[in-house]
C-alpha cells in the first residue's frame, strides 16, 4: 500500500496523488515504528509494495479495527506459572458486535489486558494474541494505568457523565492536570498500536468509551483520510455540567475527529449537540433522517442507537444443562414465592440502597405480602475503589440487615444479598424465576439487564418441556426501570419510575406484582419483539453502515491540517481548490483587456476583529489605482448600507458600490443609486418589526437591524439553545404572515433576514457581466473575493455564467474566499492582509502599464 505518515502538518497541504490501496491476505499487517514525535513511512513486510509505488494491488481486504480499554479475552496463569493461558470473553460486547459485520472482514482488536504481564513476557504475549486471536495488546505500566484509569477515567470522567460534581475535594475527585497528562499519555499509546496494524484507505477504525475519547485527534493527526467511529457507552451530561470540566474544549474537539459519534439515546446526543453548540459555536441540521455537524468542511454524523444483547449466546446459555439445574433448585428454594430481581454492579450510581429502600416500603404499606415477596439482590464486584464504594457497601449491609429482622422470620429472608460475580447460566436461571425484574440506576448508560430478563422469561422449547405442564406456556415479565436508564426509551411497555421516590417505587413493585396476567403477557409480547430484532448484531451492522456512509468521499476530498495538540483539526476541501497565487493572477491580469474586480468589505479588505471599520488610505489607494485604469470595471459589494459605503470610499471616484447585498448600486461617485430589482412598496416592514420587537423583548442578547430594503434580527449575544430557538419561531412566524408578500425570510449565522424576493449579491455580478456584454467590451479576467455566506452567491453567479456559452474566446476566472474553507470559490488567501497585498500586486501591474504607455508617448514626441 502506497501512504503517508504526517508528521508536519505543512505536509498536509501538499498536492499528493490520491494514496493507492494495499492488497495482501488476512495476516499481512503492515507496521509502522512509533517513537515519541516519529513517525515514519509505512511499509510492508517483504517490501514488494512500497510507499513509493503508485500501483495499487489487484488485492483490497477492509478490516476493522475495534478498539477499546479492554481485551475481548480473559487471561490466567497456567499451573507452571512460566506462561499464560487466554481464551475468549464471551460475554464481551467488543467479541458479540462481530455479528453483525460481514462474514469476509477481519477484525483486529486493541486495548490492554485484564491482567499485568512482566515486561520481559511482553513481546512473548504480544506475538500469541496476535497470531491466535488477531488481537494487539497496549501494555501500560502499573503506575500510569492507576492514573488513567482510577484516576482520570473514574474519578472525573465517570462521575461527571453520571452528573456527579466535584463540589468538595471528598465529595468527588478535584481536577488535577497531571492525572489528564496521564489519561492522554495512554490514549497516545493506543494510537501508537493503531498505527501499527492500521492501512488507511482499507481499514475502518472502530473507537469505544470514555476511556479513549482524544484518542481521535491522534489518530486523525496522522493519517488524515482514516475512517473513524467513536462510540460512548456512558451518559453524556447536559451542557451545565459538561461545560465545569476545565478541558471541556479538548475532549470535543478531539471527539469531532470522528467521522461518526454514537451514543445510546436521544439525549445523550441532544446535551452532546448543545455542549457543540455552545463551547464551540456549532450548529446541527437534520437531513434525511441522518443528524449532522459540520466542522472544517467535514460532516461528522450523529448516531443514536441503543446496543442490545446477544440472542445467540442467551438462548445458547438457557440450554444448558447447568441453568436448567439450577433453575430446578431456585424453584425450590423459592416455592411460592414471589421472586423481584436485582442485578447491579455495587457502585454509587446503581440505586441499590433507593431500591432497598423501596422493597421495605412496599412492605410495611401492603403487609399482605409479608412472607410472599422475596427481592434478590445480585451485587457484582464494584469495578471502582475508594470511600464512595465502601459507603454504598455499608448501607446496603445495612438496609438488608435491618429489612429482614423486620419483616423475616425463620425460614425467610425478604432480601436475599448475592455479592459475587455470578457467572451467565446461573443469572439466567434467576431471571427465569423472577416474576419482576427492577433496576433503579440513578444514572446508567445502557444497563442491558432488562434485555437480559425478558428473552430469559421467553425462554426456550427445552425448559418449557421440563418446567411446564402444558404445551406452548404462556410468557410473560415485568419490568420496573429508572426513568434516568438508557434502555428505558426504549421500553414502552415497563412501568417507569424516578427512583429518588421511593413511595413511586413501591407502588410500581406492587403494581407489577398485582398485574392481570393477560396484561403481563401482552407488554412482554411488545418488548420480546424489540430486544430480539434490535440485537447486538442489528447495532453493530447499523453503526457500521452509517461509518461506511459517511466516509464514501473521503478519497475525493483534500486535507489541510490546521492547530497544535487536541486542537488539531483538518479542513477537508474540494480537490481544485488552491491558495491564490500573485504571481499565475498578475500574469492574468497583464494579459487582459476587459477586467471584472467584485470585492466584498468586511472579512475581506477589513478584519471582522477591527473595530474601526472605516478603508484605511492603504485600501483607498489601491483602490483608486485599479479604477484609474480603463481596462478595470471595480465593484465593492457590501451588505452594509449605501450611506456609510458612500461616506467611506467617497475618495474613490469611479469606483462602483453594492449596498446591502446589491438591493442598491451605483456604477461611480457621481452615478445615482439604483435598485437591482424593481420595488414598489416596503409596506411588508409594518408587519415584520412589531413582531421582530416582540421577540426582542422576549430573548435576551437580541437586537434589529434595520436597513432601507431589509430588516434582520440577530441573536449573537442570545443564549444559544434559547437563541436558536427563538429564531426558529420567529422564521416560521413570518413565512406564515408573510406568504403572499414579494419577500425572502431566510435564517443565517445568527440572524434571521426579511428582504425583497431576489435579492443577492449574484444579482449584482450578473447585472455587471451582462453589461459588459452590452457594451461589446465583454470580461476576459473576473476577480470575485470574499469571505461569507453571501459571497458564495457571487461565486455561484459566475460559475453558472461560465458554464453557459462563452461571452470571450478565453476568460480568467478568480474566485478566491479568504480562509481555508469549503466554498463555491476555487482559491483562497489566508486573510485580509493577504487580499490586500494581491491587490496592490494588480495596482502595480496597471500602474506599470500606464507608465510605459506615458513613456512611450513622450519618446514618440521627440
Amino acid at each position: 500500500m502506497a501512504w503517508r505518515s504526517y508528521s508536519n502538518l505543512l505536509e498536509l497541504t501538499s498536492d499528493f496523488p490520491a494514496p493507492t490501496v494495499r492488497g495482501g491476505g488476512a495476516r499481512r499487517l503492515p507496521r509502522v515504528m512509533t517513537v515519541p514525535g516519529i513517525l515514519s513511512e509505512a511499509r510492508d513486510d517483504d517490501n514488494t509494495n512500497s510507499v513509493s509505488s503508485d500501483v495499487p494491488s489487484s488485492v483490497s481486504q477492509e478490516r476493522a479495527i475495534i478498539v477499546a480499554h479492554y481485551l475481548p479475552l480473559n487471561a490466567e496463569r497456567r499451573q507452571d506459572k512460566n506462561s499464560w493461558s487466554f481464551g475468549w470473553d464471551e460475554e464481551s460486547l467488543l467479541l458479540q458486535l462481530k455479528d453483525g459485520l460481514p462474514a469476509d472482514m477481519e477484525v483486529i482488536y486493541i486495548g490492554c489486558l485484564k491482567v499485568d504481564v512482566d515486561p520481559s513476557e511482553q513481546d512473548e504475549v504480544a506475538a500469541d494474541l496476535l497470531d491466535t486471536f488477531n488481537c494487539v495488546p497496549a501494555f501500560i505500566a502499573p503506575d500510569l494505568k492507576s492514573r488513567f484509569y482510577h484516576g482520570f477515567c473514574k474519578q472525573q470522567l465517570w462521575k461527571l457523565f453520571h452528573y456527579m460534581l466535584p463540589l468538595t475535594p471528598g465529595h468527588s475527585g478535584r481536577f488535577h492536570h497531571f492525572l489528564w497528562q496521564s489519561y492522554k499519555s495512554v490514549n497516545k499509546i493506543f494510537a501508537d498500536k493503531v498505527m501499527e496494524v492500521i492501512s488507511p484507505e482499507d481499514d475502518y477504525v472502530w473507537v469505544h468509551d470514555y476511556h479513549l475519547m482524544v484518542l481521535p485527534s491522534f489518530l486523525r493527526k496522522r493519517c488524515s483520510r482514516i475512517k473513524l467511529g467513536f462510540f460512548l457507552h456512558s451518559p453524556f451530561p447536559s451542557s451545565e455540567i459538561y461545560r465545569t470540566l476545565p478541558v471541556r474544549d479538548e475532549i470535543l474537539r478531539a471527539l469531532l475527529n470522528a467521522d461518526v459519534i454514537g451514543f445510546h439515546t436521544f439525549d445523550y446526543a441532544r446535551h452532546f449537540l448543545s455542549c457543540c453548540r455552545r463551547t464551540l459555536g456549532l450548529e446541527y441540521e437534520s437531513k434525511r433522517g441522518y443528524i449532522g455537524l459540520e466542522y472544517y468542511g467535514r460532516t461528522i454524523s450523529i448516531k443514536i442507537m441503543p446496543v442490545g444483547i446477544h440472542m445467540g449466546q442467551i438462548l445458547a446459555g438457557l440450554n444448558l444443562a447447568d441453568t436448567e439445574l439450577r433453575i430446578s433448585e431456585l424453584d425450590d428454594k423459592y416455592k411460592g414465592k414471589t421472586v423481584l430481581l436485582g442485578v447491579d454492579d455495587m457502585d454509587i450510581f446503581k440505586g441499590i440502597g433507593l431500591k432497598l429502600l423501596a422493597m421495605e416500603q412496599l412492605l410495611m404499606q401492603h403487609s399482605e405480602w409479608k412472607g410472599k415477596v422475596v427481592m434478590i439482590q445480585i451485587a457484582n464486584p464494584a469495578r471502582g475503589r475508594g470511600k464512595d464504594v465502601q459507603e454504598v457497601q455499608a448501607e446496603v449491609y445495612t438496609s438488608v440487615k435491618r429489612i429482614n429482622q423486620l419483616f423475616g422470620s425463620e425460614g425467610h429472608e425478604p432480601v436475599v444479598l448475592i455479592e459475587r460475580h455470578v457467572p451467565l447460566y446461573e443469572r439466567l436461571a434467576f431471571y427465569t424465576i423472577a416474576e419482576c425484574c427492577i433496576v433503579t440506576a440513578v444514572r446508567d448508560g445502557m444497563n442491558l439487564i432488562p434485555y437480559e430478563y425478558i428473552v430469559s422469561r421467553q425462554g426456550c422449547a427445552k425448559l418449557d418441556a421440563s418446567f411446564s405442564a402444558i404445551q406452548d406456556p404462556v410468557k410473560k415479565s415485568m419490568l420496573v426501570v429508572s426513568e434516568f436508564i438508557g434502555c428505558s426509551p426504549s421500553l414502552s411497555g415497563a412501568i417507569r419510575v424516578n427512583p429518588w421516590n421511593i413511595d413511586a417505587v413501591a407502588e410500581a413493585m406492587e403494581m407489577a406484582i398485582t398485574m392481570p396476567e393477560a396484561e403481563k403477557q401482552m407488554r412482554h409480547e411488545k418488548h420480546y419483539r424489540y430486544v430480539s430484532t434490535h440485537d447486538v448484531a442489528y447495532w453493530a451492522r447499523s453503526f457500521m453502515g452509517d461509518l461506511e456512509r459517511t466516509c464514501k468521499d473521503h478519497l475525493k476530498r483534500r486535507y489541510f491540517g490546521i492547530g497544535f495538540g487536541l486542537s488539531f483539526k483538518v479542513v477537508a476541501l474540494d480537490p481544485n481548490f488552491r491558495k491564490l497565487s500573485p504571481e499565475h493572477i498578475a500574469s492574468a491580469y497583464r494579459r487582459t483587456t476587459s477586467r471584472a474586480i467584485l470585492l466584498d468589505y468586511d472579512g475581506t479588505m477589513m478584519p471582522q476583529t477591527s473595530i474601526n471599520k472605516t478603508p484605511s488610505s492603504e485600501v483607498l489607494a489601491v483602490l483608486n489605482t485599479l479604477c484609474s485604469d480603463p481596462k478595470n470595471v471595480v465593484f465593492i459589494v457590501s451588505g452594509r448600507g449605501r450611506q456609510t459605503l458612500s461616506d467611506w470610499f467617497s475618495p474613490c471616484e469611479c469606483l462602483g458600490i453594492a449596498a446591502e447585498h446589491g438591493f442598491f448600486f451605483r456604477w461611480c461617485r457621481s452615478a445615482e443609486w439604483e435598485t437591482c430589482i424593481p420595488v414598489t412598496h416596503f409596506d411588508w416592514k409594518q408587519v415584520v418589526e412589531p413582531i421582530m420587537k416582540l421577540y426582542t423583548e422576549s430573548t435576551d442578547g437580541s437586537f434589529i437591524e434595520a436597513k432601507e430594503s431589509a430588516l434582520v434580527w440577530h441573536h449573537d449575544d442570545a443564549d444559544p439553545d434559547f437563541g436558536s430557538s427563538q429564531a426558529k419561531e420567529l422564521l416560521d412566524h413570518l413565512e406564515s404572515v408573510l406568504a403572499n408578500e414579494p419577500v425572502s425570510v431566510k435564517s443565517g449565522q445568527q440572524i434571521v433576514e426579511v428582504k425583497p424576493q431576489g435579492v443577492s449579491k449574484g444579482l449584482i455580478v450578473e447585472k455587471l457581466l451582462s453589461l459588459m456584454v452590452q457594451r461589446s467590451t465583454p470580461a476576459d479576467f473576473i476577480l470575485c473575493v470574499g469571505d461569507d455566506r453571501s459571497d458564495e452567491d457571487m461565486f455561484e453567479t459566475i460559475a453558472g455564467a461560465m458554464a453557459g456559452p462563452p461571452q470571450s474566446p478565453i476568460v480568467e476566472v478568480f474566485a478566491c474566499t479568504v480562509g481555508q474553507k469549503p466554498s463555491k470559490a476555487r482559491y483562497y488567501l489566508a486573510d485580509t492582509v493577504e487580499v490586500v497585498k494581491m491587490l496592490q500586486g494588480l495596482a502595480a501591474a496597471s500602474e506599470a502599464v500606464t507608465w510605459n504607455a506615458t513613456h512611450l508617448l513622450l519618446e514618440s514626441s521627440r
